[in-house]
């Protein structure tokens, strides 16, 4: 058990929750810049421990769930943090809607798979989180162009830009938890 925990894509996988406390300083301090690239750095991590699993064959039981775990604590962390900033443009109830998908759907994929059903992300899930984080380094993107006076006029379209993306992203957090729920339901119906 200890080598199957301690690998590099675990780690990786760890170092998200500070990394995630970090960011979420940053948010509340106003340090727009330190919270964007922390961010950043932090969806590597992401990345990179799947791509380190696969090529070194690290998939582990504990990675299954640590990694998508790390992940839900840092994405919802920094959107409910950016609730009151202002002009973030994140409202409560969009944050109501990603925290309560990915609690409902980490409760799923538990059950199922505490009952030997694979569960794990398929494309929508993946493209969801692509555009949760995408969302949120869009926001610490403005927010960092802001304070240090470089938006001007000229980034309005960035605005439009990310006003769909945060659309995107909620459509796809719905989507997908709906597509999750019905694999579940399959999944337990006698066949």
């Amino acid at each position: 058990m200890h080598s199957e925990f301690w690998n590099v894509p675990n780690v990786l996988s760890l170092s998200r929750i500070p990394l995630t406390a970090l960011v979420c300083w940053a948010i509340a301090a106003g340090f727009w810049a330190i919270a964007l690239v922390t961010f950043v750095l932090a969806t590597l991590t992401d990345w990179l421990d799947g791509w380190w699993a696969r090529r070194f064959h690290k998939l582990t039981t504990v990675g299954r769930a640590l990694d998508p775990l790390t992940d839900k604590v840092m994405i919802a962390s920094a959107f409910i943090f950016l609730i009151p900033v202002p002009d973030s443009g994140i409202d409560p109830w969009m944050v109501a809607v990603v925290v309560v998908r990915e609690v409902l759907i980490t409760g799923l994929r538990g059950m199922v798979e505490a009952a030997g059903k694979k569960f794990g992300a398929d494309w929508f899930g993946k493209m969801k989180t692509v555009l949760q984080c995408a969302v949120l380094i869009g926001v610490l993107l403005m927010k960092t162009l802001a304070a240090n006076e470089w938006l001007t006029a000229a980034w309005v379209p960035f605005g439009w830009v990310q006003l769909g993306l945060l659309w995107a992203m909620l459509a796809a957090t719905v989507g997908s938890g709906v597509q999750y729920c019905v694999r579940a339901v399959r999944l337990f119906s006698p066949s």
